[in-house]
């Protein structure tokens, strides 16, 4: 399945940039850079597990977001929220 992974982590502190490091590091080492905090990764159900929570253990859920989308061939997409996210309303007004 692929599985889209996309983090946002607050770098405003020294353990901040860490945690960021940390987390790249492991996205790169699962799948492919395609955005400079989203990758793609070829994974089977059991190395999703892993990769979740390896990010879990590195993110700061009150701080960063960390979002995993399943891309499943026949079931549709299913995304995996952690952490803080402001949600756009897409059918609300473009201009405020």
């Amino acid at each position: 399945m692929l599985v889209i992974v996309c983090y946002d982590v607050n770098t405003e502190t020294k353990e901040g940039r860490r945690r960021l490091r940390r987390v790249a590091k492991i996205c790169e080492s699962t799948g492919q850079r395609v955005q400079k905090s989203v990758f793609e990764c070829q994974v089977n159900l059991m190395q999703l597990e892993e990769l979740e929570r390896a990010l879990l253990d590195q993110i700061n859920p009150e701080q960063d977001c960390l979002r995993l989308y399943r891309l499943p061939d026949t079931k549709g997409c299913e995304v995996r929220e952690h952490g803080r996210f402001k949600a756009t309303d897409f059918d609300g007004p473009l201009v405020l």
